[in-house]
């Protein structure tokens, strides 16, 4: 832990550098914490030394590193209290009943996401709901087969699968246990099951298995990334100043399409907080993840900026959305 000085100095220059994006020199934390100035220039060097603060080549001042943002939002932040316009504007949505409430979700983070300028996300996480009610196969010729994957919810998924170099009745056996052994598994759990269960059965007595129970394992790997996305705000943070290089733009840009978007699926209770190199994004974007189970379905909420984010507003604002449509 740090010493209550640098700490405050930290806590200062972060908030600082949300606010402005601009370097933070002593003078400004001099004025508040009423210390000289060769005493803070003196922690903040300690600060860049331990790794929390980072220097820029245009000025003298110092920036927050990702380690510096990192002791911010496990030591440092509280939640930021709401306004009232803020909590009316939410509270209008969750009480119109006229409302579905996949809109109610929707349209909360589309006010999250004016709010904030970030981007605002919403996760239906499938295949930790949906469960493995039956695998059919479908002949198309003699190198290829349909496999048609049922879940219990109804949703119906199917996939090419090539044979070559082994033949239907093959095909048949291995649907024949997965139908046996794994019927009930959730789809996100499938996979696992194949590899450490299925697999080591078959390798026995089916001599060409590789390729057909690669063809099952990529099938429903492809069932489990298939999340539905939601996303408001999407252009809000090529507005952000950090994003005003060609080249960065184009790079966040290809990272936010909903192929990406769907692997952002949050596992974990709580709001959490990936920053930079941690999250599953880019390292130069923050994400702040929760899950929620509304209805009875689980949903990942989702808030994405840059690692400058307003930690404090955006955790509050994702835990009254969260207590107001799931838990």
């Amino acid at each position: 832990m740090l010493s209550e000085r640098k700490e405050n100095v930290l806590k200062l220059i972060v908030e600082e550098y949300i606010k402005t994006i601009k370097p933070v020199g002593s003078k400004n934390i001099c004025e508040v914490l009423n210390c000289s100035s060769a005493t803070i220039r003196n922690e903040m060097q300690a600060l860049e030394e331990e790794g929390y603060l980072e220097k820029t080549h245009t000025s003298s001042g110092r920036v927050p590193s990702e380690k510096g943002y990192r002791y911010y939002v496990d030591h440092l932040m509280k939640p930021k209290e709401m306004n009232g316009q803020e909590v009316l504007n939410l509270q209008k949505i969750f009480n119109n009943t006229q409302l579905e409430l996949t809109d109610s979700i929707s349209k909360s983070l589309q006010i999250i996401s004016d709010m904030t300028n970030y981007t605002a996300v919403i996760l239906d996480n499938k295949s930790s709901e949906n469960k493995l009610k039956q695998v059919e196969v479908i002949p198309i010729n003699d190198e290829n087969v349909i496999a048609i994957v049922v879940t219990d919810t109804g949703h119906v998924e199917n996939k090419t699968i090539n044979i070559k170099g082994s033949n239907l009745e093959e095909v048949k056996k291995i649907v024949e246990l997965i139908n046996k052994m794994i019927v009930g598994t959730p789809i996100n759990e499938v996979s696992s099951k194949l590899e450490f269960e299925i697999k080591p059965i078959i390798s026995n007595y089916i001599m060409n298995y590789e390729t057909i129970y690669n063809a099952f394992y990529n099938a429903f790997n492809n069932f489990k990334s298939d999340n539905e996305v939601f996303v408001k705000g999407k252009n809000k943070i090529y507005e952000l100043p950090e994003f005003n290089e060609v080249d960065k733009i184009k790079k966040i840009v290809n990272k936010l399409d909903e192929e990406t978007l769907s692997k952002i699926e949050e596992d974990s209770e709580g709001i959490n907080i990936y920053i930079g190199k941690e999250n599953e994004l880019d390292e130069d974007l923050t994400i702040v993840k929760t899950k929620v189970r509304i209805d009875g379905q689980e949903k990942t909420l989702a808030i994405v900026g840059p690692k400058r984010m307003e930690y404090e507003r955006v955790v509050s604002l994702l835990d009254y959305i969260k207590k107001n449509l799931g838990g």
